[in-house]
Parts: C-alpha cells; sequence; structure tokens
C-alpha cells in the first residue's frame, strides 16, 4: 500500500459530482490499408485477451487514518474498464464530441481503479477513436502524453499490448528502495523537505501580500478580475477541439522573439477576449491564466510532479502585438522566479499560491476575487508519426479539468506539427463555446496580419498526415464542438 502525496490526495479530496477530476486524451485513427469492417472489433477481441493490469492500471484509492494510499485491486474486471461504443449516424465529428461532452461529466467508481478506455466507431471512412480517462489523481498532463506514445508504435507493423498491460519500468539508472526506512532516516528526510519547501511556502504568501502592494510584469494572486468563468458550475460538460499547424505558432514566435508557448497564450487571450467582447462581459481589468509547469526533468518520482506560474493575458488590449508583447513580459519574469528555485520549493510555492483556493470555492468569494480567470495548459507530445496496431494515430486532443469558479479550461497538446487544443467547459456556465473555436482562427490571423506575414500555408512533411487544413476563412470548414 503506497500512500498519495500531498498534491495527488487533494484531487480526490476535491472532487464531487460537479467537478469530476479526471483528465482525458481523445485520439482519432486511420485504420491500415486493407482493414476490413471488423477491425475495431478484431482490435478489441486482442485487448480482450490482457485481462491483467499493471501499474498503475491495478491501483485503486483506499482511506486508511484519514490519508489516501493505492492499494492493488486484486478483483480486476477488465469488462468494466474497456468498452466498446458507436457513433450514432452520421457519425461527424459533432457526434463524437457531444459523446465525449457526456462521457467526460460522469464520475468513476473509487472501488476500481480510476481509469476507463473506450473505442468508439462510426466516423466516415471506417475511421475510429480512443477516449481514455485516469483520475487526475493517478497521473498529470505531462505523464498521461508520455503514457500515450508509449502505447503506440512507431510503425504500422508493429504490435503492443495495450496501455494497461505494459510495464512501465522505471528509467535507467534509477535506483529501487529495498525495504523500509527507519523512523530516524523518515524524519531526516522530512525535515531536509521542509527546508526545501519553507522558502516556496514563504514566497507564495509573499505573492499574496504583494499583489496590492507593487507593480510587476509578473501576475499574481488575486489581481484576477471578476469573469464569466469564474461561477460555480453544474456536472454537465461540453467540449470542443481543434488542430492547428505548429509551424504557423514558430513563425509567429521567430518574428516576434516569443517562445511557442508564449504564442499560445496570446492565440488564446485574442479568443477570450473576443468570447468575452461578444458575451458583453470583457472585463477592464487584463484576465489571468494558470499555466501549469512540468517538473518531471526534475525528479524520478511518481504522481503529480507540477508547479504553476500566472500569466497576465493582457486581454484588455486591443493591439494584439502589444498583447503578445505583456504576455511574454510576464512568463519571463514568473519563469526567471521559478528557474531559481529547487525542485521541492517550486512544488511549495504552486501548492501555496492556489492555497487559497478550497476557502474561496466554499465561501463563494471566488466569485468576485478569483485567484485566476482560466486555465491554459501546453502539454508536449510526440513528434512522430504513431501507429496503434497497424492504425495510424491523426489526431490528439487533451480533454481536462474544470471547477467550480474555473468554469473554463484550454488545454493544447503537440502531435508531429500540429496543436490539438482541447476547450473543455461547464455547459451551463459558459454558452456557445464552440464559438472559442472561431476566435481562436481570428486571434492567429489577427496576429499574422499584424506582422505582415501571407497567409500560411504549411508544405508536406514527414509525421501524421492531417485530416483537414486551416483555411483562411472559419465558414470553410466545420466547427468542431459537442
Amino acid at each position: 500500500m503506497q500512500a498519495l502525496s500531498p498534491t495527488d490526495s487533494a484531487f480526490l479530496w476535491m472532487e464531487t459530482r460537479n467537478q469530476p477530476m479526471h483528465v482525458a486524451g481523445l485520439n482519432i485513427y486511420t485504420p491500415p490499408k486493407g482493414a476490413g469492417p471488423d477491425y475495431v472489433s478484431e482490435l478489441l477481441a486482442q485487448w480482450s485477451e490482457h485481462l491483467r493490469a499493471l501499474e498503475p492500471f491495478n491501483l485503486r484509492p483506499v482511506l486508511r487514518l484519514g490519508l489516501w494510499h493505492w492499494e492493488t485491486d486484486h478483483e480486476f474486471e477488465l469488462d468494466y474498464h474497456l468498452r466498446h461504443l458507436a457513433l450514432p449516424r452520421p457519425g461527424r465529428i459533432r457526434e463524437l464530441l457531444a459523446m465525449v461532452s457526456r462521457l467526460h461529466g460522469n464520475l468513476m467508481d473509487r472501488n476500481r481503479p480510476l481509469w476507463e478506455a473506450y473505442v468508439i466507431e462510426g466516423l466516415p471512412g471506417g475511421r475510429f477513436a480512443t477516449y481514455i480517462k485516469m483520475h487526475h489523481a493517478l497521473i498529470d498532463g505531462v505523464s498521461g502524453a508520455k503514457l500515450m506514445a508509449k502505447g503506440h508504435s512507431l510503425n504500422a507493423k508493429e504490435q503492443k499490448p495495450p496501455i494497461w498491460a505494459q510495464d512501465y519500468a522505471r528509467p535507467p539508472g534509477v535506483k529501487r528502495i529495498v525495504g523500509k526506512p527507519s523512523l530516524l532516516q523518515q524524519i531526516a528526510h522530512l525535515a531536509r523537505a521542509g527546508r526545501e519547501m519553507a522558502p516556496g511556502v514563504g514566497m507564495g504568501l509573499w505573492d499574496m501580500v504583494r499583489a496590492n502592494l507593487t507593480e510587476t510584469a509578473t501576475a499574481l494572486p488575486f489581481q484576477a478580475p471578476p469573469s464569466p468563468f469564474n461561477v460555480e458550475i453544474s456536472g454537465s460538460r461540453r467540449f470542443a477541439s481543434q488542430s492547428y499547424s505548429l509551424s504557423r505558432f514558430r513563425r509567429i514566435g521567430e518574428a516576434t522573439g516569443a517562445t511557442v508557448n508564449d504564442v499560445t497564450l496570446a492565440i488564446c487571450a485574442g479568443a477570450l477576449r473576443k468570447y468575452l467582447e461578444v458575451q458583453g462581459t470583457l472585463p477592464k481589468k487584463p484576465l489571468v491564466a494558470m499555466v501549469p509547469v512540468s517538473l518531471h526533468d526534475e525528479t524520478t518520482g511518481s504522481g503529480n510532479q507540477v508547479s504553476l506560474l500566472l500569466a497576465n493575458l493582457a486581454t484588455h488590449l486591443k493591439d494584439p502585438l502589444k498583447r503578445l508583447q505583456r504576455i511574454v513580459a510576464s512568463t519571463k519574469e514568473a519563469k526567471g522566479r521559478l528557474s531559481k528555485m529547487p525542485r521541492l520549493e517550486k512544488l511549495a510555492h504552486g501548492i501555496t499560491s492556489i492555497s487559497p483556493m478550497g476557502a474561496g470555492i466554499v465561501t463563494g468569494t471566488s466569485k468576485q476575487h478569483p485567484l485566476f480567470n482560466v486555465v491554459i495548459s501546453n502539454v508536449p507530445g510526440a513528434r512522430e508519426t504513431l501507429f496503434l496496431n497497424g492504425a495510424r494515430l491523426d489526431e490528439v486532443y487533451p480533454v481536462s479539468i474544470v471547477t467550480h469558479y474555473l468554469a473554463l479550461n484550454i488545454t493544447i497538446s503537440g502531435y508531429g506539427d500540429n496543436l490539438g487544443f482541447g476547450f473543455i467547459a461547464c455547459r451551463r456556465s459558459v454558452p456557445a463555446l464552440q464559438r472559442m473555436l472561431d476566435y481562436t482562427d481570428a486571434s492567429i490571423l489577427e496576429l499574422e496580419a499584424a506582422l505582415g506575414l501571407e497567409s500560411f500555408q504549411a508544405s508536406p512533411k514527414p509525421g501524421p498526415r492531417p485530416t483537414r487544413k486551416t483555411p483562411v476563412k472559419r465558414s470553410a470548414k466545420p466547427k468542431r464542438t459537442s
């Protein structure tokens, strides 16, 4: 039995019917050449032979003495976790995303390992999709992307077991702990961790104090204005997605000296500004985004290894280039501060920065005094073309979490030369979510026009073959929404 870290445990404590705490990935595939109409059924039949799940897919949460632990589920039933669905006709992307919206609003059974895998057929041309969700206490976005990539092959001929039947061994060079550490060793470890975390806690508390005292490029807690996204939510979800060329984002970054992540934030900021303008609810103060920062490169630990930074989205500025410049200044200062901290200090700083969320949700003060307005996360993905038992992976979309007073989440996942945008929101609190796709297109074009860049045409490159191109006019492309 393994105790969960405080960060992982928080996702179990926070979970309610209206705010499930699982993340998911939606993948769309093209079957191999010559595949018959029974390809998906045959794939499921092969997977159904793998009745035993390995870690972390065989772990279920249990509460012992007020602490959450993982324990092995010795009564594991694959039939419960693996599910086969088909889209209603005409089987468009719209029907697929409507199905994902419904599935993502459902809680998972805590008496079982916290994951579910759906294979969904019925898309035009024999294409099919997988929607796999896992509890956030079990995995974070970066780990999920790596796990997804490991479940695929680099060529169409290689066959792999399904993800729950693969052995996710420790990286080379990582020592396994032999035996249980003594009480003195445990106390010494906690003391060292406490010394390293204390400065992060102090800095997080100081950020809250100085938010009203100083002017900095960095966004600070409680500087975010009230917005339509900072409201209580229902249990229903709406999901919208679209893929864009990474080369377009790089070209904008090269012209402005910004990173791809900064360009992504600026494009999201432009889309959010337009959405709120149309709704007549654009705040005079700039929106603030919480941006998760992965710490997996600094540790071999499992579970959630994430800190965060707050980014000023400059949505009060009409000029897209000034907006991008303000975002670059904000993230540069925030990343500079984080770079000087050791890993545990970063974790402590991130946890402390968002610690008032719980009280704000309970008391309702987060509506008028939000810590931040929206979560925007960029998850790196595989650069090579991937295959699933011969089927080519075409598109990858992340499906994340919304909570009370954070009714919209934008997560972006890389794959090849594409960035898959996944917009997930409370269905009632964020109306007309599909328009965010229009506004995202418009935001990209706005930046390109301001820089004098010609309409982008991606040249053919090795890698995932796009299933559709991003046109100059949004009306030429069907909306990707539930």
